[in-house]
């Protein structure tokens, strides 16, 4: 660098050149660093503090699957009430995303986290006092409301801090910690109530304490997404995709619906079959079913991450299909060991489904379109995850467990052949325009 500024007095026009860089080297220093007395984490730091995050809030969503069967047993429920309690989290995340599902892309990420994470320190005082359904409802309804924000928000300031070197970590990401908080949560949720004192008490007190370090990190995260005018407007829950986005984001949704249908099959009743159709009612068992599914979707995701975006697809749509299928034979067949390995196999083609949808997301949104696209995405799973759970909850209380568990899986292995034909459609389409470009 010239030292020649230093030997001259600068002319006014100079200073008037200079100063919109030094604001745009200070705007940078605070949003980038903890450079100079900012006190803000790095980018990269900041990246892995947001990651952490998000598994949490993932761990937190199914942590009271193993405790389900406690509750039924304390209290004296039926399936179709605990599906209900289940239901009512996801309508209220569903809720969340539709409303607020794109205002961090106006008033900021950090606000929007601290108020996501303020919201889940509250549900988990009311799981920690519950002592009936109501209460219990409450909680899950607050904690879906928080999730539904964190998620969308969580998901597009991944996007943003991004590594310039590592262009797909997001992607990879979003689609690797929701799924592995899932494992995480349902197992450790599982663990505590079998082995540790105060079940339903204790893993929310742990998980309100992880709240708190996440406020802390919220805090000193930088702020990636400048304030915008519309935050009022973006309250109107519009479901809206870009015209040019459509086809690419349409030819998703079987994937995401074949595959968070499964998922929310395992974690609402999921338990419960492991207790009444093959008697194991070890709660440790009753969280490692969702973490069979859930940890091999996280593994599953992170090996892919370097694989072609269309061949993961076409790889879940399989694999989602004849997982699902080898479960159900050993559900007919009362074989534990078959139905363990049709829900790893199963669980593979929801990793790479969550790779490879989220990814595809990450990758054709524009910065402002993040939140909202990912929030549109995530009401899709979310619809997918809750609404068949809870009609099946119904079902298995008028017609029996088994009965709703074998049409049940059979529809999910229909959608993974119609997510399967929809890819092969979408590269048709895109061979075409190659060959025509």
């Amino acid at each position: 660098m010239s030292t020649s500024p230093q030997l001259s007095q600068p002319t006014a026009d100079t200073a008037d050149e200079v100063a919109p860089v030094i604001r745009a080297i200070a705007t940078m220093d605070s949003q980038n660093g903890p450079a100079g007395r900012s006190g803000r984490l790095s980018r990269p730091i900041a990246f892995g503090a947001i990651t952490a995050i998000f598994v949490l809030f993932a761990a937190a969503a199914s942590a009271p699957t193993p405790l389900y069967v406690v509750y039924q047993n304390e209290w004296g429920f039926s399936n179709t009430t605990l599906t209900v309690i289940f239901a009512v989290y996801v309508l209220g995340l569903i809720g969340s995303l539709l409303v607020l599902g794109g205002l961090s892309d106006h008033v900021g990420r950090r606000p929007v986290l601290g108020a996501a994470i303020a919201l889940e320190g509250v549900a988990f005082v009311l799981f920690f006092i519950a002592g009936d359904v109501t209460v219990l409802l409450a909680a899950r309804v607050a904690q879906g409301v928080a999730t539904g924000v964190a998620f969308s928000t969580l998901g597009a300031t991944l996007v943003d801090l991004n590594p310039p070197h590592s262009p797909g970590r997001a992607g990879l990401v979003n689609g690797v910690a929701p799924i592995s908080g899932l494992a995480v949560g349902a197992l450790g949720c599982g663990a505590l109530v079998q082995y540790a004192p105060a079940p339903t008490q204790l893993v929310f007190g742990l998980l309100l304490a992880g709240t708190v370090m996440a406020g802390v990190a919220v805090v000193r995260v930088p702020e990636t997404s400048a304030r915008r005018p519309g935050a009022v407007a973006s309250l109107i829950p519009i479901l809206g995709i870009p015209a040019r986005l459509r086809p690419d984001v349409y030819a998703l949704v079987p994937i995401i619906l074949a595959s968070w249908a499964l998922g929310g099959l395992y974690l609402s009743l999921g338990p419960s079959v492991a207790v009444s159709l093959f008697g194991l009612s070890n709660h440790l068992i009753g969280g490692f079913v969702v973490t069979l599914l859930c940890g091999a979707g996280a593994l599953t995701a992170f090996v892919l991450r370097t694989w072609p975006t269309n061949r993961v697809l076409v790889l879940s749509a399989i694999l989602l299909s004849a997982g699902t299928a080898l479960t159900l034979a050993g559900v007919e067949v009362h074989a534990v060991a078959l139905a363990g390995a049709g829900t790893i196999v199963a669980g593979v083609g929801f990793g790479a489904s969550a790779l490879a949808s989220f990814g595809t997301l990450a990758r054709i949104a524009a910065p402002g379109e993040r939140s909202e696209l990912l929030a549109f995405a995530l009401v899709i799973a979310y619809l997918a995850f809750s609404l068949p759970a809870l009609g099946a909850g119904f079902a298995s209380t008028s017609f029996g467990l088994h009965g709703t568990t074998v049409v049940y899986s059979l529809c999910v292995v229909a959608l993974g052949v119609i997510a399967l034909v929809a890819q092969g459609m979408r590269s048709a389409r895109l061979n075409e325009q190659s060959a025509s470009g």
